[in-house]
């Protein structure tokens, strides 16, 4: 069992190097700044501040929500959705009835 005083936050490269899906303990907790035992607690209530998918007992999150949450980068440069043609369509008829041009 861990204590606060003994986990060791991850840095901000730990974090940003994670892979796209990782597990709760210690890759989210840590990154987080919480025990073990209370990072577990809070997903089993619904209060992290991010998705939790659980994959048979495991629980994992996804990084772009994590980087998200811990503000590292915006959608595009974490790795979200490149737009798709209709929200490129989507834009360009708002841009074409405000007068705008990108």
């Amino acid at each position: 069992m861990t204590t606060a005083a003994q986990i060791q936050p991850l840095t901000i490269r730990e974090v940003l190097d994670l892979p796209p899906l990782v597990p709760l303990w210690p890759a989210v907790g840590r990154a987080l700044g919480l025990a073990e035992s209370t990072t577990y607690q809070l997903a089993a209530q619904e209060r992290l501040p991010i998705e939790v998918i659980k994959l048979g007992r495991r629980r994992m999150a996804r990084t772009v929500d994590l980087w998200a949450f811990l503000g590292l980068g915006n959608g595009e440069a974490a790795g979200g959705p490149a737009p798709t043609a209709s929200s490129e369509a989507a834009h360009e008829s708002t841009s074409l009835q405000t007068g705008a041009t990108s």
